[in-house]
Order: structure tokens, then sequence, then C-alpha cells
């Protein structure tokens, strides 16, 4: 299974439009090579290098059944029939880059599931992981960087 992005290659430093003091939309993704036996897909992006500034890992974006068919994700769009969960600005929806002090790296890991999850939308990314449990069947991750602006 393959993550990519059109906006920016892996480990490469992500547009400032995607960014939470910018246009704050999610970037285009491709998504590639899933597996024939996944039911859903589940796509977690945060900020691990946040633990130093807020103490945490913190979550960007949260979202589940995904259509295992989903080959893009437009800018700016959730993919259809997913369901959005809540990032640790408080919201159920994506929220960009914004990191306090310095570069950091942003994770946007892609989970291939063998089933459809009972979650309900705003859901957070612990009720996600727990969720998602022994249903893992193949995963990948696109990294990108943002800096303070």
């Amino acid at each position: 299974m393959r993550l990519t992005s059109p906006a920016f290659a892996d480990g490469e430093p992500i547009p400032d439009r995607y960014g939470y003091d910018f246009e704050n939309v999610n970037p285009p993704l491709a998504v590639e090579e899933v597996p024939a036996d996944a039911t859903s897909l589940a796509l977690v992006v945060d900020d691990p290098d946040a633990r130093e500034s807020a103490g945490k890992v913190w979550d960007h974006w949260v979202v589940w059944n995904v259509d295992p068919a989903t080959g893009d994700i437009e800018a700016g769009e959730t993919p259809d029939g997913a369901v959005v969960g809540q990032n640790s600005y408080g919201a159920a929806a994506y929220g960009g880059p914004k990191p306090p002090d310095r570069e950091h790296t942003y994770r946007f890991r892609l989970y291939a599931l063998d089933t459809e999850l009972a979650l309900d939308r705003g859901s957070t990314k612990a009720e996600l992981q727990a969720a998602m449990a022994d249903h893992v069947v193949a995963e990948t991750e696109l990294t990108g960087t943002f800096a303070p602006r």
C-alpha cells in the first residue's frame, strides 16, 4: 500500500496553503496498492514533535471508514462516506500544521482494515486506535515538514 501527495514529496516541506494559519485545507493525497482484503481505510495525520512543546502528540486529522477503492483525496475534501474524528484543535475536521517553536514533522498514516468501524463522528484518535486494533491488514506512512511562518 502506498500514500503519496502531488503537493509534496515524502519528507519534504508541506506547502503553506495546507497550514492552519493559511487556507487550512488538507493536502491532496493519492492512495495506491490497497490490499484486496481491505474493507475500509483509516487515516491519521499527527505531529509527534508536538510532545516537546504541547506535551502530547498533536492530532490534525482523524478519518475512518474510507472506501478502499478511493484513489485520490482532493485538497480540502474528506472522502465520500468517511467519518471524521476530533482533532487536537477540538474540531471534527482537518486542522493544518501550526508548529509553535521550530520545524515539525507531520505523519500521514494510512491503515487498511478488514472491517468498517462503528465509531461516532468526533471520536478521538485513541478511540479509533482501540477500535481498529486487530483489524489492520496493511499500513503506510507519508511524512512532511512545516516550520513556523
